[in-house]
């Protein structure tokens, strides 16, 4: 009998995705299957935010053609979809802020009884008896809220994500926390990668290690976006590292070059930009 505890989770990957690959596909997973696997958590969805072109991260193509990728990536999945609200952001938007607003817009779809399909209105005892159903199914709602609890935002993550919390000024320790307390991480690690030690020698990371879950990728796949660029502009095949569909798209709009790949050359990181200059204020 399946345990009615269980807290429910919504998988969020933010990240350039440039392009989407078949290993991103594979994080959300392996996430689903551990999370699952736990007797703790079952995952309900999963979430793909493209970063903003505000991030200024070199050879970043425009964020329109990166979120179309992610759709036909996602096009035949049940339950992982793409967002573009961080994408639209004319500024780049802090990952703890991503992770707030889907978890307040979460929040609100799911205590918002406006949001049941309308009842008609008919006359007489017809529709004293709908609007008693309505009411009914509205309070049922408020209750299963109550009891069951509003399904939790969690960021997904692979280990160089994670061991990115360790440079300078490209995170705000106060982000960290907030990530890490409010929402918790889900880390894939890849062959060579040692989170655990990491995590050891984080202090921050050591004191929220609780709300951090390690993912080991026993089936390894190194596919990158980095190598795939690589791929393409040396005009090698990139068949089977990312779906179809991609592939097609990336082809046909002819994405990635040498050219493509000098975009925001000598211009300095979003985040690092910003919070260097917090700290020299």
């Amino acid at each position: 009998m399946e345990n009615p505890e269980k807290t429910e989770v919504v998988l969020l990957a933010c990240g350039s995705f440039n392009p989407i690959t078949n290993m991103h596909l594979r994080l959300f997973e392996l996430a689903k299957d551990y999370m699952n696997g736990t007797g703790k958590y079952k995952v309900i969805k999963g979430i793909i935010s493209p970063v903003g072109d505000a991030y200024k991260k070199k050879g970043l193509i425009s964020a329109c053609h990166r979120v179309i990728m992610a759709e036909l990536a996602t096009k035949n999945s049940k339950w992982i979809e793409v967002d573009t609200w961080e994408s639209l952001q004319k500024e780049w938007t802090e990952t703890a802020k991503v992770l707030r607003h889907h978890q307040e817009k979460l929040e609100a779809s799911i205590c918002d009884p406006q949001q049941n399909s309308p009842v008609l209105e008919k006359p007489g005892r017809k529709r004293k008896w709908a609007e008693q159903k309505q009411d009914f199914s509205e309070k049922k709602s408020l209750e299963q809220t109550k009891t069951k609890g509003v399904p939790k935002v969690k960021l997904l993550c692979g280990a160089d994500f994670l061991e990115s919390f360790g440079v300078p000024n490209l995170w705000k320790s106060e982000d960290i926390t907030k990530i890490l307390g409010d929402h918790g991480l889900i880390c894939i690690t890849r062959a060579g990668n040692d989170a655990q030690k990491f995590i050891y020698e984080s202090d921050v990371l050591w004191k929220h290690q609780n709300n951090i879950h390690l993912v080991n990728e026993w089936i390894t796949n190194d596919i990158s976006s980095t190598k795939i660029r690589r791929a393409l502009r040396r005009g090698q095949s990139i068949r089977y590292l990312v779906p179809d569909l991609v592939q097609e798209y990336i082809e046909k709009h002819n994405l990635y070059s040498s050219e493509s790949e000098e975009r925001n050359v000598g211009v300095v990181l979003a985040p690092l930009q910003r919070n260097t200059t917090e700290v020299k204020a």
